[in-house]
């Protein structure tokens, strides 16, 4: 999945995270359009059902037809071409009509109000919003495909299958609609292959980087490069080290606009961790003006030895990546040995799936994503796309990408609950101070206690403003 070099990238990188959240924001349908799906349908083009056994837990028929639409971008549509024979493994009768395209919303929507496919999988630009469509009944709740057996063991729910926070990106008022089939884990990028040449091992803590880092100069590299001209791109970074210092609690305080939440001592303490970075001439030269290409490219040159990013830059960097080039992830470094959350990682699910209501075949439609969900459905994807599905274990047969392997590792040494932030999405006046007050941070005209006072000035200024919607979390 490509990078969009703007304000929209941010937004979408986070709603691959919480992948429903602030879907409305990148499409809103027009009034009405969606007013005929509530409700049930005539039923007239409603497809077979089979008996429900064990292998056939959701009672598809032993005949007719599935279609499944898939958008061909970043991910392409190879690996939904392969779950076909994985379906047809189990259903050698149905027929599955999988097509692809990158306008979902434009050819998809109005069929909603007729009869639309039975497994649609609504991602890219040109997105259905998922709120319109929950909110109108326009989709199939998806609990029984979540407890019916997995594909490959019929003592395990599919549900215990799935990573981390998979099911809860998809849960709208305690009911599922959504399930997102890729796995973004964020972390920090290095070269194996340029540590082992020089005997470094890469940093789990800030106190190991500082330690290191001089050594990393000493040998002609930066030792870290960033997006600066994005600053978006540090905030992952930094909301995760937070996290990490202060806990949950810090975080949600945070998105909850609570008095004083800038000023604790574990964000302060997260705060100058990373301003140190730059005060110590730790950065690339020329870092504070780089789009996320040009510093990914940077460090692939070898100009820079560590870069935070999330799982995508694999593919999105693969034509100019180096021979021998080893890239590996690591987690976001733990900031002292005081932090409240160490181990904690940042990563989560997007690229939705969903089952319309009036589907013809809703059970096969659920029946497709129980084998796409499969260990070797998954595993293809892992294989295909370098990235990481949804399914726990779907790149631990993956051998050939040093990226997605360290990614799982990552995944499995992740401790507590998964870092998230909501307030840029709620906030847009915090998110325009919070990026510039990063991007000043991050070229050294601004220190860790002016960044405090600046966020906390425009959160105050926000929580004081009767005008704007205010919205909360507990966790």
């Amino acid at each position: 999945m490509s990078q969009l070099p703007d304000s929209t990238s941010d937004l979408s990188r986070r709603n691959l995270l919480r992948g429903t959240a602030a879907a409305g924001l990148l499409a809103t349908p027009a009034v009405g359009l969606l007013s005929a799906c509530a409700g049930s349908s005539t039923g007239d083009d409603k497809a077979d059902t089979g008996a429900k056994t064990s292998d056939n837990p959701l009672g598809v028929a032993d005949s007719g037809q599935v279609e499944v639409v898939v958008f061909n971008g970043g991910l392409g549509d190879a690996y939904a071409k392969f779950d076909v024979t994985v379906f047809n493994k189990k259903h050698a009768n149905v027929k599955v009509n999988l097509s692809s395209t990158q306008k979902i919303k434009t050819e998809q929507q109005p069929k909603f109000s007729t009869t639309p496919a039975d497994l649609i999988n609504n991602a890219g630009a040109d997105i259905m919003a998922l709120d319109t469509l929950v909110n109108e009944g326009a989709l199939t709740e998806l609990t029984p495909l979540l407890d019916a057996p997995s594909w490959d063991d019929p003592n395990q729910k599919v549900r215990d299958t799935l990573l981390p926070g998979t099911v809860n990106d998809g849960t709208f008022d305690g009911k599922v609609f959504v399930l997102n089939y890729a796995y973004t884990v964020f972390g920090m990028w290095y070269n194996q292959a340029l540590f082992d040449k020089n005997g470094w091992t890469m940093p789990t803590t800030f106190d190991e980087f500082f330690a290191l880092a001089p050594k990393i100069k000493a040998a002609g590299t930066a030792p870290f490069a960033f997006a600066g001209k994005y600053p978006y791109y540090m905030r992952w970074a930094i909301m995760s080290w937070i996290w990490k210092s202060g806990g949950k609690q810090a975080v949600v305080d945070i998105d909850n606009l609570k008095p004083g939440c800038w000023k604790t001592p574990e964000v302060m303490a997260a705060l100058e961790a990373t301003e140190k970075i730059v005060k110590d001439g730790y950065t690339l030269a020329g870092s504070a003006t780089l789009t996320h290409t040009e510093s990914q490219q940077a460090w692939l040159d070898g100009k820079a030895a560590i870069l935070p990013c999330g799982t995508w830059l694999e593919n999105e960097m693969r034509q100019t990546i180096p021979s021998g080039f080893q890239m590996k992830l690591a987690n976001f470094w733990d900031v002292s040995a005081n932090d409240k959350a160490k181990g904690a990682v940042y990563a989560g699910s997007g690229e939705n799936w969903i089952v319309p209501k009036k589907a013809a075949n809703a059970a096969g439609g659920m029946e497709f994503l129980r084998a796409m969900f499969s260990v070797e459905g998954a595993g293809k994807f892992a294989e295909l796309t370098s990235s990481l599905s949804s399914r726990a274990g779907s790149g631990d047969k993956v051998t050939n990408s040093t990226a997605l392997v360290s990614a799982g590792e990552v995944m499995k040494k992740a401790t507590g609950d998964l870092v998230s932030f909501k307030h840029p999405d709620w906030y847009a006046d915090v998110d325009k101070a919070e990026q510039n007050a990063i991007g000043e941070l991050m070229a050294g005209r601004m220190t860790a206690a002016k960044f405090a006072d600046t966020l906390q000035a425009a959160t105050d200024k926000v929580a004081g403003d009767s005008s704007i919607k205010k919205f909360t979390r507990d966790a």
